[in-house]
């Protein structure tokens, strides 16, 4: 296993997507120091030099189980998932879930709205009568605490709260107003995140930078490299103000209120989709069951944080079904790891997974998935050396 002291920066994976097909000379030079390869597939005595000829490598590295405990450790994940094979339809999937993750409980339904309302009110009390050194503990409350209004929402928006439409539309509506957004136009751009995850160009949650905008000019470079680096887990404010002139005067007049309150669903939602071994991949080459099931990330927090978020972060069976309400996402998770388990991937929150994911998932690259924006341009990536030298690094 790799060593917790051990630079982060050394930690590449060599597998370009989960089911890699061939990897080219230059990608053989990226196997961790000391790892050996079941097959042994590169000579110990005669080297041959390979110009630009594909090798195929079978199996391939990713589904090695050693090498993916290796990458798990060196990631900050409890297990990576092995590759889903590409006969299994999301329709395979979703048919081996229990008929009862999808039924929609009234009482469950409103029960989360009664935990969500008190744990705000309770919250806007402490930041009224918190003396200033407890604020930040205040705000980490009620910040939490209005993201299980935002997971109310969203389940109206996918219509597993309540049978009646018309209350979906106004709970998630209401549920919509501490967040200082518009609840509509949000569902619209969720349900392409849904259709198309992990899709280049079509998922509309977090998706790495692309070479040509990374280069288009030195401005949007330093922008890109703080939003994506130091910046990250609040930029669900820019996420969401994209393309919504009519929200930006509220969405500045609260931009204090928003900071604090949209860090921990910027976290979540980059948690559950940015990892080094996860692909985002042209539509041509997209698999639904791989993303939603392979390509999605279950992260446990502490049991405060579940409570308050009503499950949202047992994340894989809410992509491969949003019908499922919040509140049957753990049973529904239980029967995918008693069925696919060995192909889920799964973290407990650490700050080795925060490290990995904001210092190396930056710039989109076809063989290694995402090159660190510090390979491309070191000379302006001071951020993200600073974060590799102040975050910790233990799991």
């Amino acid at each position: 296993m790799y060593s917790h002291q051990k630079p982060l920066q050394s930690r590449r994976t060599i597998a370009a997507q989960y089911s890699p097909r061939v990897c080219n000379g230059k990608g053989l030079g990226l196997i961790p120091k000391g790892f050996r390869h079941p097959l042994n597939f590169v000579p110990k005595k005669k080297v041959t030099v390979i110009r630009a000829v594909a090798v195929p490598l079978e199996p391939s590295l990713v589904e090695s189980a050693e090498y993916r405990e290796q990458l798990a450790e060196s990631y900050g994940f409890r297990q990576i998932g092995e590759p889903l094979p590409d006969e299994v339809t999301l329709k395979d999937v979703i048919d081996s879930l229990p008929k009862k993750v999808f039924e929609i409980d009234d009482t469950k339904a409103w029960k989360t709205v009664l935990i969500s309302v008190a744990s705000y009110a309770l919250g806007l009390f402490m930041i009224s009568k918190a003396p200033w050194y407890l604020l930040p503990l205040a705000w980490a409350w009620t910040g939490t605490a209005v993201t299980g209004f935002f997971v109310i929402g969203h389940d109206c928006a996918h219509k597993s709260f309540s049978k009646n439409k018309l209350v979906e539309d106004i709970v998630g509506t209401l549920a919509f107003l501490p967040l200082i957004y518009p609840y509509e136009p949000w569902r619209f751009k969720h349900d392409k995140h849904h259709a198309k995850t992990n899709m280049l160009y079509g998922d509309t949650a977090w998706h790495p930078v692309t070479k040509d905008k990374f280069d288009s000019s030195p401005v949007v470079r330093n922008a890109i490299i703080y939003g994506h680096g130091p910046f990250r887990t609040w930029m669900s404010i820019v996420h969401w103000n994209h393309g919504m002139d009519q929200i930006l005067a509220n969405a500045v007049a609260g931009l204090s209120l928003l900071g604090n309150f949209t860090s921990p669903m910027s976290t979540f939602t980059m948690v559950h989709h940015t990892a080094p071994h996860i692909p985002f991949k042209y539509s041509e080459d997209w698999n639904a069951a791989q993303a939603q099931l392979n390509g999605t990330v279950h992260c446990d927090y502490p049991q405060w944080i579940e409570i308050l978020c009503h499950d949202i972060n047992v994340h894989i069976p809410h992509h491969v079904s949003p019908r499922i309400p919040s509140y049957n996402l753990r049973a529904a998770h239980k029967s995918l790891e008693e069925n696919w388990g060995k192909y889920l991937n799964e973290a407990s929150w650490n700050w080795r997974l925060m490290k990995t994911i904001m210092t190396m998932c930056h710039v989109y690259d076809k063989q290694q998935n995402y090159v660190a924006f510090d390979e491309l341009a070191p000379e302006d990536s001071h951020p993200i050396t600073f974060l590799k030298k102040v975050m910790p690094d233990y799991a």
